[in-house]
């Protein structure tokens, strides 16, 4: 092969090399300056976004709703909500009468579906700050066990507003089973209107609205005052 026609070969394919990498290189660049054009249009429009006087309103008005949903839980705690309290006969009518929405647990020291309901209701307490939950030893509250027809335990009574407009007796609203669930029980309590569903991020003012008038009252309760079967 001729010497003079080799290297020209190799020259050529020397000279090609160099432009496939030189074509590498600006595409290379040009896909530089396309993505910092991209960043440069970004900042440009969070910049615009930051300085949108409607997005600015509406973080302020969420602030100054966190900030009144924050006072307005430390308020309920100071008036015993967000923990299962054990209360007095002397404190029962304060306590009731002190709050919007009230869960009462009328039990006995030795009944063990007493000790049950306290499991259930503890748990409940903290995550329901709007509801007060507290507890009376029903050997220690003569007056208002007969006042409120308490006559199986264990008794929850639900109260409104100082009024009591429904109740819990036993388990027979909870399939009648000592291994029902927190899930159940709060099930039942949201349907009986006493606490909020935890998927309301509002306050249930148009769940008040919608408490049949006619339940507001107590319901006696039939069995012997005992531990329920």
């Amino acid at each position: 092969m001729d010497p003079d026609s080799v290297k020209s070969t190799l020259s050529g394919l020397a000279f090609g090399n160099v432009m496939a990498a030189a074509a590498r290189d600006y595409q290379k660049e040009l896909l530089s300056q396309q993505k910092v054009q991209t960043s440069t249009n970004e900042e440009v429009d969070l910049d615009e976004l930051m300085d949108d006087p409607e997005l600015e309103k509406l973080h302020a008005d969420r602030i100054a709703s966190l900030k009144r949903e924050a006072e307005k839980r430390q308020a309920l705690k100071r008036q015993g909500h967000g923990e299962y309290r054990e209360i007095s006969e002397g404190d029962f009518l304060g306590e009731v009468t002190g709050s919007e929405r009230v869960i009462c647990h009328f039990y006995h020291r030795e009944f063990y579906r007493c000790k049950i309901i306290d499991k259930h209701l503890k748990a409940l307490a903290p995550i329901h700050v709007n509801t007060k939950f507290i507890k009376l030893d029903s050997e220690n509250a003569p007056f208002f066990v007969t006042k409120l027809a308490v006559k199986t335990l264990p008794c929850v009574i639900l109260f409104r507003n100082g009024i009591a407009f429904d109740r819990v007796v036993g388990f027979q609203d909870l399939g009648s089973k000592d291994d029902f669930t927190t899930k159940a029980f709060e099930n039942l309590l949201i349907k009986k209107g006493i606490i909020n569903d935890r998927k309301d991020t509002e306050d249930s003012d148009a769940e008040d609205d919608g408490v049949d008038n006619k339940s507001r009252n107590v319901r006696s309760s039939t069995g012997n005052y005992s531990d329920s079967d």
